[in-house]
């Protein structure tokens, strides 16, 4: 089975102001390569309506899932969810469940008119749910949106992704080894990802906190027959440059 592949937009002017650092593609592509989806692509895009729009409408079309994340609270610069109904063609209406579920949360008082428009989705979308809020994110054709702090965003995560069909997760191989060079292998690695198509060989120098150097051999893939072959060729290259190969990646624990 092929995977279906994943395009994720990050939304909001805190990330592209350096304000706020991005917390949420790494617990995004983690839950996607255990559910055997690809995430290929990641932008991040300001708080501009035009460009949510189009940058929406145009990776709808070339991907098989759509994620984003950010701009669905209740501040004036949430315009997302406003954003999604425009690129859908459809309008915002008031998701009465959501809206009862917020209210008995939130009590009567609290539930102010900012608060209640985080009930307004587009139409025809279907909420996503948190354990850890009850405003919902949403779901319309092959987009799925999300908020953006991080304990929220990775609550949704949770809850979504083990929905989607799942295919062959990704699966991994490394070695490292202190001592490596990057310059001196290049050229082998280089023929080895010819040997191995279909997966990705990477290369990562590490330097320890105890001065060590060295570099880390990856082999990934959706294809675990073919990333066994490989664990096996990135360790024999190691042993061919004259160092010791140690299973797995460098304890980045202790890495600077």
């Amino acid at each position: 089975m092929l995977q279906k592949t994943a395009c994720f937009l990050v939304i909001g002017n805190e990330i592209l102001s350096g304000r706020t650092q991005d917390a949420n593609t790494r617990v995004l592509a983690r839950a996607l390569n255990a559910q055997g989806i690809r995430l290929l692509e990641v932008r991040v895009i300001p708080d501009i309506p035009d460009r949510i729009i189009n940058t929406v409408n145009e990776c709808r079309k070339a991907f098989d899932i759509v994620f984003t994340s950010g701009g669905i609270g209740p501040t004036h610069d949430d315009i997302t969810a406003d954003c999604i109904a425009r690129a859908f063609g459809v309008p915002l209406v008031r998701h009465e469940e959501s809206y009862q579920a917020m209210e008995a949360v939130m009590g009567r008082e609290k539930f102010n008119a900012a608060r209640q428009r985080m009930a307004d989705l587009p139409e025809g979308a279907t909420p996503i749910l948190s354990a850890l809020s009850a405003a919902p994110g949403f779901t319309i054709g092959n987009v799925h949106v999300m908020a953006g702090v991080p304990s929220i965003f990775a609550s949704m995560v949770e809850w979504l992704v083990p929905q989607f069909e799942k295919s062959a997760p990704l699966a991994s191989a490394s070695w490292h080894a202190a001592g490596l060079k990057e310059g001196d292998f290049a050229e082998d690695l280089r023929l080895l990802q010819t040997r191995f198509p279909t997966i990705d060989l990477g290369s990562y120098p590490y330097q320890l906190s105890d001065g060590t150097k060295g570099v880390a051999l990856v082999a990934k893939g959706y294809d675990a027959e073919t990333v066994r072959t490989a664990d096996t060729a990135l360790h024999d290259l190691i042993m061919a440059h004259g160092k010791e190969p140690m299973k797995g990646e460098a304890d980045l624990d202790r890495a600077v």
